[in-house]
């Protein structure tokens, strides 16, 4: 059991419907398995299941716990402050391939 830290600039879905909630109504939640820290108050850059990136959002809670399954989980709570524009979807989804979510072994 420990804490695993995300990225500082990524804020990844999971889920199709948890991003659609957010882009929809501005406000929303992941889960994630394990325990994690998002730092609240950080604005980040959300991406879609499928890493391309959407919006900026800002953290405003998260919470890791053990769930009624016995699972570690984190939930975190986040506002929407803007989608992004289609170039920078494109230049942000480039840059996090690279970094993030490409081939780690180079």
């Amino acid at each position: 059991m420990g804490f695993q830290t995300e990225f500082n600039s990524v804020c990844k879905f999971k889920s199709e419907q948890e991003l659609y909630e957010l882009l929809e109504y501005g406000r929303g939640k992941m889960v994630k398995q394990g325990f994690r820290v998002f730092p609240t108050g950080q604005k980040v850059i959300a991406y879609t299941p499928d890493n391309v990136a959407v919006a900026i959002v800002k953290i405003v809670g998260c919470i890791a716990e053990i769930n009624f399954q016995n699972q570690e989980v984190t939930e975190v709570e986040m506002i929407l402050e803007r989608k992004l524009t289609e170039e920078e979807s494109r230049i942000q989804t480039q840059l996090a391939d690279e970094m993030f979510f490409g081939e780690q072994t180079k």
